[in-house]
């Protein structure tokens, strides 16, 4: 129940942390990543503060045997750079910057923005349900 109950919690605060960042605004992202137009670049002070608390706090969190309410860390099995990692990303950037949204302001906006935010959710869900079945696991 305990980490239900924290998943629940921090679920919650980052919802919370991406509306009052205006992550979920599409044309905010957008105005972030359009370099060369005109540029927003007041998600860099997001991107920064989170940044910022993962770099204090990590080597802390990594230091501990166990988390808090959970029985062991869920770490990648690799820290390899290959193609299909790479392809990965550049697929999140293209599809960040063509609709402003990645999955977790995509579904905190859900409530907010429901019919800009349908339609990529279900996309998403889409690519999700797809890709074991194109690639194998």
């Amino acid at each position: 129940m305990k980490s239900l109950s924290a998943a629940l919690i921090s679920g919650v605060l980052f919802g919370l942390g991406l509306s009052v960042a205006q992550m979920v605004n599409p044309l905010k992202v957008i105005a972030f990543l359009d370099v060369t137009g005109f540029w927003d670049p007041s998600l860099a002070l997001v991107m920064g503060g989170g940044v910022l608390v993962t770099a204090l706090l990590f080597p802390w969190i990594q230091s501990r045997r166990q988390p808090l309410w959970a029985p062991r860390f869920n770490l990648p099995a690799s820290a390899a750079i290959d193609r299909k990692l790479l392809a990965g990303a550049i697929l999140f950037g293209i599809g960040w910057g063509i609709a402003g949204y990645c999955p977790g302001p995509a579904i905190a906006a859900l409530l907010i923005h429901p019919a800009e935010a349908i339609p990529f959710v279900l996309a998403m869900l889409a690519g999700a349900w797809l890709q074991p079945r194109w690639f194998g696991r």
